[in-house]
Parts: structure tokens; C-alpha cells; sequence
């Protein structure tokens, strides 16, 4: 990486209007280029598409904190923006991967509360690590579709839509493509567990190494049955399982670090349209519960993020803003709660019959951030279309009040510019009062991360 990518990059600090949530604020925007290369020199050479396989972007796919100023960024399958091939939907043989930043915060000395434009915080991103991931057991590809780096006892994942074995269910484990969306740490910081949208897949890599080390059995009527490399040729061939591209998108960790919770970003094939799956995973047995949430306004979940064991924060959004060419209209925080709510566990299929018979999850909106970003001068055609990762970050103290601070990261989707216009990728840093976050419970992770466990083993210790 080359001393242009350890400049801080940021976005004009803009003051913050109080709206619903008053002790919510807007403290701090930071950006990095999406014209920039990321760590993994190795994986340079240009993809298939004519970009180049180390291409900083898509970094706010999945954002994780990892303690300190810490944070893990998670791109998605990688740049399929340029068409080049439709039988493998643009798709490319990026190997997925994350990004390791510094995301630290410091006060504005030239912050003026009565100027439009101006933040009480400067936020300054810097890469410091990238990360590949792999299996050590052989994955299946294409003909033409197995990494170049791959090599004995190291088999790299892959964003192109071919390498799977048609033979098996989607959420075979030994599919070489990945398509990873949601992202956390494990409280002794030595992993990480990644969502996908291709299988669905819930994985465990060495946070160090980012080799595999675990897979979560999913219920069999999450897979799609009949996969295929095209969307337009895999949807109308499936009537169970995740939608082609609308897999497991969200990913949250309670803050004891025992349990995993996913969720889908839209309804599986079988379920009525609008009421998504939450899966609860424990990590030491593999054990799994789920729950029914009902989408208001947003077309599609993107993250999830835990307040304390049963409370979490959901990410409902819509697809337009930056990157679209359209105007945002829908990006909003809800605060969700699984208490009370009807364990579904075993039920294929949620239909318009048996929903009277089922308490759907307890939501209540947290946090408009169209309002609040609009609200501070950024207009809607500006904010970013694909807002999709969600993480806490430090406490910090604002005129002798502790505040808990909530960043959000977006998906450029490898795009540097959308019709002229710069589209980078960019964090925005809220300031949430104790009071607006009663019971908030923060994640407590360990600082050491080099240590390896067993590889690729399930959640029931077969292989």
C-alpha cells in the first residue's frame, strides 16, 4: 500500500438539527477514495471486468467493531458493475476479503455550532490490514474458476457466481463463491463470523489468517435446490430457499459473545412477501431458533446490531441515493426486541394462514437517518443508496455527558464515481444519549487474535 492510503479522508463536517431523538447527533463523516487499492497487493491483476482485484471498495458492506478504534469493514462478492459476461451476472473472481481500519475521532477546533457545515468531530479513516479468506479443504469451481493464488492446503473464496457444485443445495459448504454481507468479532478477538447471500452461508474464519474455521448449519429450507450462476435463471427455478442475491445479509453477536443472530435481507421464496427470518445461533452447539420480522417501509434489511441479549438494532432501507442515480427515500434504524416473540423453529414456510398464529417481532423506529443527514444539508441524491453497515463504537464524553457512538458504513458497490459524481466510501458517526439507549450492553472484546482453532469443522463437530 502506498502513503497516499494512510491520509485521512474527510467529508466537510456538517452541524447536526435536532429532530425525533434529540440526543441522537450527527458528530462526525469521514470518506476514503474508491479510486484506491486496498492491502492484498498480491491479488492485484485485473479481474475479468478490466478492474483491478485489489480495489479498496464496497467496504461498508459489513462493519464490525473490534475494540479501541478498531473496526473491520466487510466488502461484498466484489465489482460486477461492468458488464463483461451475463451468464455469471458481471460477476468476478475478486476473492473476498476485510478490511482492517482505524476509524479514530477527534475534537473539530474549527467547529462552529452556528454554521451550516460544520461538525463537532473530525473523523479520520486509515487501512491498516487486509485480510483474504480461504478453506483449507479443496472448494468447488467452474472450469475456469479457481483462484490463481489457491495452492496446496489453501483454497481462496471467490465472488464469481459459477463456482458452486449444481449437484448440491445452495448452502453447500464446499462452494467455492462467496458473496459475504454481514460481519462481528468474537469477544476473545481471535475470529470473525461472516454472513453470505450465495448459500446462505454463517461462517467462522481465523481473524488473523482468515482461514475457515466453522460452518453453521442453516435449516434446509433456507437453500435454494436448484442453483445456478445466473439470477434470471435460478429465481424462476426455485420456490424454496433464500431469493437469487437476497440471502443472509445481517449479522449480529450478543454481547456475552455466545450467540449469533442473522437475518435475511428479504423474505425466503416460500414466505409471504415482507416478513423476514431472524435466526439465533449458538455458537458452542450449533443450536438455532427463528423469528418473523414484518418490513414497513424499507424494501430490504441490511444489518443488525445487538443493544444486549434480546434488544437489537435493524437496518431497513431502500435501494436509492448515491449509486442509483435516485433520490433516497428510506433509510432508517428500528430497535427491535425478540422478547415475546414466536419461535418458529421448524416452520418451512410463513404464510398468510398460519401468521395468525405467530407474534412477530417488537419493532419501534430507533433512528431516521434520511431525516438526520437531509436534516444537516446532505441532500437525498447524496445520501449513499447502499447504507448497510452498522456497528458501536468507543464511548465518548461531550460537554461532561458519556455518549455511546453508532457508526454507519456504506457499499459503493466498487464504484469510484456514478455519472460524474464522486461515490467513496464513506462513514457517518452518530452520538446516542445513555438515555435513548437504556439498556445497552457493550461487546467486550479481547485484544490478542493470533491464535488458530480447528478448520472448517461444523457447529456439530462433523466434516
Amino acid at each position: 500500500m502506498t502513503n497516499k492510503h494512510l491520509i485521512p479522508f474527510l467529508l466537510l463536517p456538517l452541524f447536526a438539527v435536532p429532530t425525533a431523538q434529540a440526543a441522537i447527533d450527527l458528530i462526525a463523516m469521514g470518506q476514503v477514495s474508491g479510486t484506491y487499492q486496498d492491502m492484498a497487493t498480491k491479488t492485484a491483476t485485473s479481474l475479468e471486468s478490466g478492474v483491478a482485484g485489489n480495489i479498496l471498495g464496497g467496504v461498508g458492506s459489513g462493519l464490525a467493531y473490534a475494540g479501541g478504534n478498531t473496526f473491520l469493514a466487510l466488502p461484498d462478492r466484489g465489482p460486477n458493475a461492468t458488464p463483461y459476461n451475463t451468464a455469471v451476472d458481471d460477476t468476478t473472481s475478486y476473492i473476498p476479503r476485510f478490511q482492517t481500519f482505524s476509524l479514530s475521532l477527534a475534537a473539530n477546533p474549527s467547529y462552529n455550532s452556528l454554521t451550516v457545515g460544520s461538525l463537532p468531530y473530525i473523523l479520520s479513516p486509515f487501512l491498516t490490514d487486509t485480510t483474504l479468506l480461504y478453506s483449507k479443504k479443496k472448494l468447488a469451481y467452474s472450469v475456469d474458476g479457481a483462484p490463481d493464488l489457491n495452492h496446496k492446503n489453501k483454497f481462496y473464496f471467490s465472488g464469481r457466481s459459477d463456482n458452486f457444485d449444481a449437484t448440491k443445495p445452495s448452502t453447500n459448504p464446499l462452494n467455492g463463491r462467496l458473496d459475504p454481507e454481514g460481519i462481528r468479532v468474537s469477544n476473545d478477538g481471535k475470529s470473525v463470523f461472516i454472513t453470505d447471500e450465495y448459500g446462505p452461508y454463517v461462517y467462522q474464519f481465523d481473524r488473523n489468517s482468515g482461514k475457515r474455521l466453522k460452518v453453521f448449519t442453516l435449516p434446509a429450507y433456507y437453500a435454494a435446490t436448484t442453483p445456478a450462476a445466473e439470477e434470471a435463471i435460478e429465481i424462476p427455478n426455485n420456490s424454496e430457499g433464500r431469493i437469487s442475491n437476497k440471502g443472509m445479509e445481517a449479522l449480529a453477536i450478543t454481547p456475552n459473545g455466545h450467540t449469533l443472530i442473522g437475518m435475511m435481507q428479504q423474505n425466503l421464496a416460500q414466505d409471504k412477501k415482507k416478513f423476514l427470518r431472524i435466526i439465533t445461533i449458538e455458537i458452542a452447539t450449533g443450536l438455532t431458533h427463528e423469528y418473523v420480522y414484518q418490513l414497513n417501509n424499507g424494501s430490504s434489511v441490511s444489518d443488525i446490531l445487538a443493544i444486549n441479549d434480546h434488544e437489537f438494532l435493524v437496518d431497513e432501507r431502500d435501494g436509492a441515493g448515491l449509486g442509483d442515480g435516485s433520490l433516497a427515500k428510506v433509510k432508517k434504524l428500528y430497535k427491535i426486541d425478540l422478547t415475546g416473540a414466536t419461535d418458529i423453529s421448524g416452520v418451512a414456510a410463513i404464510t398468510t394462514a398460519n401468521l395468525s398464529g405467530i407474534t412477530l417481532v417488537q419493532k419501534s423506529e430507533f433512528l431516521d437517518v434520511l431525516a438526520r443527514l437531509t436534516a444537516n444539508g446532505i441532500t437525498a441524491d447524496k445520501v449513499p443508496a447502499k447504507l448497510e453497515g452498522v456497528a458501536f463504537g468507543p464511548d465518548i464524553v461531550i460537554k461532561g455527558a458519556n455518549k455511546h457512538t453508532l457508526f454507519i458504513a456504506n457499499d459503493n458497490d466498487f464504484l469510484p464515481s456514478v455519472g460524474g459524481i464522486n461515490n467513496p466510501n464513506q462513514f457517518f458517526v452518530f452520538a446516542i444519549d445513555e438515555s435513548d439507549l437504556f439498556g445497552y450492553a457493550p461487546q467486550q472484546i479481547g485484544h490478542s487474535h493470533h491464535d488458530e482453532h480447528e478448520e472448517d469443522g461444523d457447529a456439530h463437530g462433523s466434516k
